[in-house]
């Protein structure tokens, strides 16, 4: 029998431990789902398309309304459905953590050092993943599979490198925490959840084509890949089945990814409801239909993350023909800001609906991006705000969060015991609304800065993002051009969600006339001038010409290890760097600075000089990833 799916553009092995019979039989059997999916992205830019014409805001769903055939609007709101049991794997997730199984052109060795990272960190759930921080780049996403099944298998290949990786683990730890982290490493292998990370419906597989050479889909290809090689395997060792499910828009697509889930369990010969979901709340127009979607995955849907990066994109793109929204400078977009604040509460208001047996669902707060990499005062202050933030959310409801970095893991642990129960199911928060005012008030603006600094810092670190996504690092860590000679200022992992956040609101700002409230001595701009096509370029080439000009910064540490010291303990470290920002001195600084923090307190010990990986930079390398691949590479 012929295949109606056809696999190219792989080595000459052709990965036949991620393409295995059983995984090809399940691609084969999900295709003629695939011309639903076509119609829903049409119908995606026809919707689009008509509110720009129409100058239509989104709105909310009628009560009448049955979407795809399974459930009423007015049922789905009120929880007249079935959802998920939350499984005991998943009942405690206070700290996820998220990145890729591999690296751009890696060895599996190499890649196998990323699922390690991760499965020893100590997070209670780690989401590998196959979307916006895997380089969608040569065969980085079958890496990122085959990995991913070594890993989860236990394979000995495995099991080397872990051994490796727990001792470096263990000597950072001693040297910022002042203690080890990882007692057994076998034992800590085993208690982190597995979660994978699929692609959005949007995107086509690179390897993967219908017969007719249209595109497979590149999520499907995933959930089938993912499942077929790896459910069995999970299911032995007694794990749950979990994917995270990115970019949906509506509970329409949420149905389709039920239909697919349903037919890979079919397929595989799993019970109804064994694949479990979170899905990212990341799309504006997803707030307008959170009930909607939670009733349609029925059994699959276990929680909601809310992923403030991509939903600030979000935002802007479905606002784009709205003259009068205009966002301020990237960093004053927090969560907490007008229609973020918004958008949070009514997630956490959806998963603390009930349905018909009683049941809650999960919600997974915001990514902690920070990295503890920098100068003590600057790393204080930030593991302060990245602990503020957690609490913050941790008061709000959130039964966890994520972070960005394996280091961050057991910086922001403390916060999530201070809970006591595993998580925070049930808690009583006022029931969603669907009035003309709640539709509103999802694109509510505050007044904040819009600045040429802020242009700036939206235009270098955009050019970097683009930079290292074309060289496969889609996750890295970035900062400002500016900033480069300055470990006052930390690197901040990001993924595709920059690029996209960066270009939006720059194109926003340009096209709508968006004035700005500050003067800027730098580019002589006043307050009230806006961003003209001749100053975005004068901008952009001043920006670009300092990523070029860049080059290494060289840091050494006069102090005892890197570690949170006791309480009135100070330590201090030197920075010299012949990149500096304008109109500071380049002479060598230094900061000291006491800390209380809620982690575990340093220990005594020996003093030591260290110097920061570093390497030079030609305009042909990549500024986020030759500056920085020392707080990355292992992520």
């Amino acid at each position: 029998m012929r295949s109606p799916i056809t696999i190219s553009r792989t080595p000459p092995d052709g990965y036949p431990d991620v393409y295995t019979p059983g995984a090809l039989a399940t691609l084969e059997a999900l295709a003629p789902l695939d011309g639903r999916r076509l119609e829903l992205m049409d119908s995606r830019i026809d919707r689009r398309r008509r509110r720009a014409a129409e100058g239509e805001h989104l709105s909310f769903l009628p009560e009448t309304a049955v979407i795809d055939g399974t459930i009423t609007v007015a049922d789905a709101r009120a929880g007249r459905f079935e959802g998920a049991v939350v499984p005991h794997d998943l009942q405690r997730q206070r700290i996820q953590g998220t990145g890729p199984a591999t690296k751009p052109r890696a060895s599996t060795a190499s890649g196998l050092r990323n699922v390690a990272y991760a499965l020893l960190s100590g997070a209670d759930g780690w989401i590998f993943d196959g979307e916006d921080a895997l380089g969608q780049v040569d065969t980085m996403a079958l890496d990122n599979f085959r990995n991913i099944k070594l890993a989860f298998a236990g394979d000995p290949q495995f099991h080397d490198v872990a051994q490796t990786v727990a001792g470096e683990m263990n000597h950072w730890s001693v040297d910022f925490h002042g203690r080890e982290i990882i007692s057994d490493w076998q034992e800590q292998l085993q208690l982190t959840t597995r979660i994978f990370r699929a692609r959005g419906l949007h995107l086509d597989d690179r390897h993967i084509a219908h017969e007719d050479g249209h595109g497979y889909s590149a999520g499907m290809a995933d959930a089938a890949l993912c499942l077929a090689n790896n459910a069995e395997t999970l299911r032995s060792q007694g794990r749950s089945v979990v994917l995270y499910l990115p970019k949906i828009q509506t509970a329409s697509e949420a149905a389709h990814w039920a239909t697919i889930l349903d037919a890979i369990e079919d397929h595989l010969r799993l019970d109804r409801g064994i694949v479990l979901v979170y899905v990212l709340v990341e799309q504006l127009e997803a707030c307008f239909q959170l009930m909607e979607i939670r009733a349609v995955l029925g059994r699959h849907f276990v929680g909601f993350n809310t992923g403030r990066w991509d939903c600030i994109n979000s935002v802007s793109d479905a606002l784009a023909w709205d003259p009068d929204f205009l966002n301020p400078n990237i960093d004053a977009i927090t969560i907490t800001y007008g229609c973020m604040r918004v958008y949070e509460d009514r997630v956490r208001r959806a998963v603390n609906t009930p349905d018909l047996n009683g049941h809650y669902a999960l919600w997974q707060g915001g990514m902690e991006a920070n990295i503890p990499v920098g100068t003590d005062a600057a790393v204080d202050a930030a593991m302060q705000r990245a602990v503020v933030g957690g609490r913050r959310e941790q008061v709000e409801g959130a039964s966890g969060k994520w972070v960005a970095h394996w280091k961050m893991v057991h910086v922001m642990r403390p916060v999530w015991q201070e809970v006591g129960d595993d998580n925070q199911l049930g808690r009583p928060f006022p029931p969603l609304t669907y009035a003309a005012q709640d539709a509103s008030a999802l694109r509510t603006l505050e007044d904040a800065p819009r600045t040429a600094r802020g242009a700036r810092d939206l235009i270098s670190v955009g050019l970097q993002y683009g930079n290292a996504f074309g060289r496969g690092f889609q996750a890295a860590a970035l900062k400002p051009a500016d900033f480069f000679g300055d470990d006052g200022v930390l690197y901040l992992m990001e993924d595709a969600a920059t690029g996209e956040i960066r270009l939006s609101v720059l194109w926003e700002w340009l096209h709508k006339g968006a004035a700005f409230t500050d003067d800027d001595a730098d580019s002589g701009v006043r307050a009230g001038e806006t961003l003209t096509r001749e100053l975005f370029a004068q901008l952009l080439e001043e920006e670009h010409a300092k990523l070029l000009r860049a080059t290494a910064t060289t840091c050494t540490t006069t102090q005892k290890p890197r570690r949170c010291p006791s309480p009135g303990q100070s330590s201090r470290r030197t920075c010299s760097s012949p990149s500096r920002r304008p109109g500071t001195s380049t002479s060598s600084t230094s900061t000291s600075m006491s800390r209380t923090f809620p982690w575990p307190k340093g220990r005594s010990g020996g003093s030591s000089t260290r110097t920061a990986e570093t390497a030079p930079v030609s305009p042909a390398t990549s500024i986020s990833t030759a500056r920085t691949e020392r707080v990355h590479h292992d992520i």
